[in-house]
């Protein structure tokens, strides 16, 4: 079981740690920059920002020594938005993710659709918006049942005031959703009988999505080897709106290429070390469900997601048969300062782990998480640098306790 450190993170200055040989702050902070900036439209699988930073990553892993590998596929019930959706009560233009969203089971709304305010408990929602308190199975078949023009939802927002983005989630409906913030939402409800004009121009697609694989060395007979993962897709821009995805995850990719760099110079001759850059993370982890079936039973998988801001602690989650990751990650917690405490991680891992491989996720924050205010400006060194020497020393201490048990190194 992992075990709460508490040690306090020493210092972490890029210059004394290139100094040292050890991480380049200045090298992962490019990487993020490059990965957030216009060209890559936010990175959304199956988009052409996407796929440019799939061949952008290829080119930094070849570059690193490793034998790149493009490996495609397809991912289904993605959601895009053709346009940005509009909202308007009266003569009050709402703004799309400050003041509301779309819902991501709404039917599509292409041109705007007019109707009256009603409660919940109006006597008729045909032809309105109804003010409801969720989208459940019951409001639902109300408002098909009367051809209402839509559903009104509360909604809350981050601590900036944003509605962060989603594009996965349950199949489109038949009924106009859109998710409202929660006092707006109660304000609504006092203003019934006013014209509401709203559109949902929402549809669901599939995408092909690019997996990158590097392979730095390869294990001998019963050696230990080491798969670093993350994922570096977004969930995409709006069509006038950019979200850069800085810390998700742009941050994630940049620590796991600079472990790479490190480990491949250092780690001894025999230990397998290997990169996966993943496409498809934000539509349900789908480049890592394609490639967990692939590898070799006993690989050992350490993810990143998020390495923007190191708070208290680190977040841990161990799946699969990750005793030996564990150990190595809480000893490596130890050796270079970071505290580490158990915690969530939704992500890559999880698939890893799911086809019964020893697998960790490693968390470190991701402020203006999936809005336009991810920024790479709040992406800090200090953080890049703590992740990597955290990755660095977990799988030197792994390669060290596997060597103490008379495993080949």
């Amino acid at each position: 079981m992992l075990r709460v450190s508490t040690a306090s993170p020493g210092p972490l200055a890029a210059e004394a740690a290139a100094a040292r040989g050890g991480a380049s702050a200045e090298a992962m902070l490019a990487i993020v920059q490059e990965l957030a900036s216009d060209k890559y439209l936010g990175r959304r699988i199956g988009t052409r920002g996407g796929k440019a930073a799939a061949l952008w990553l290829a080119e930094r892993l070849g570059g690193l020594g490793a034998t790149v590998t493009l490996d495609s596929f397809e991912a289904g019930g993605v959601k895009e938005l053709r346009a940005t959706p509009t909202l308007i009560v009266g003569q009050r233009r709402l703004v799309h993710r400050r003041d509301f969203a779309e819902q991501l089971s709404s039917a599509e709304v292409l041109d705007p659709r007019p109707g009256l305010l009603v409660s919940a408990n109006a006597d008729s929602w045909c032809s309105s918006w109804a003010v409801v308190g969720a989208a459940d199975a019951e409001a639902i078949a109300r408002a098909e049942a009367e051809q209402a023009a839509g559903l009104l939802v509360p909604r809350g927002v981050d601590e900036a005031g944003w509605m962060p983005k989603m594009i996965a989630g349950p199949p489109m409906g038949q009924i106009a959703i859109l998710s409202v913030r929660t006092d707006l939402h109660t304000e609504l409800a006092h203003r019934l009988g006013e014209t509401v004009t709203a559109s949902v121009p929402m549809r669901t697609v599939t995408a092909t999505g690019t997996n990158l694989y590097g392979v730095f060395a390869e294990p001998l007979p019963g050696g230990v080897t080491v798969l670093l993962t993350a994922h570096f897709d977004g969930v995409g821009d709006d069509p006038l709106l950019r979200h850069p995805a800085a810390g998700d995850n742009a941050s994630g990719v940049a620590v796991v290429l600079e472990a790479a760099r490190l480990l491949s110079a250092r780690l001894p001759s025999g230990v397998g070390l290997a990169v996966a850059l993943l496409d498809g993370e934000e539509v349900g982890a789908r480049g890592s469900a394609r490639h967990a079936p692939q590898l070799a039973p006993g690989t050992y998988v350490i993810n990143v997601d998020g390495a923007a801001q190191l708070g208290a602690a680190a977040a841990v989650e161990a799946g699969g048969p990750a005793e030996p990751l564990l150990a190595a990650i809480d000893q490596a917690g130890r050796l270079t300062g970071v505290p580490l405490q158990a915690g969530a991680m939704a992500s890559d891992n999880r698939r890893y782990a799911a086809a019964g491989l020893p697998a960790i996720g490693i968390g470190m924050g991701m402020p203006g998480y999936q809005t336009t205010a991810e920024t790479p400006d709040r992406v800090e060194a200090r953080t890049l640098v703590a992740a990597t020497n955290l990755v660095t020393a977990t799988v030197n201490q792994l390669v060290n306790n596997s060597a103490q048990l008379g495993e080949t190194p």
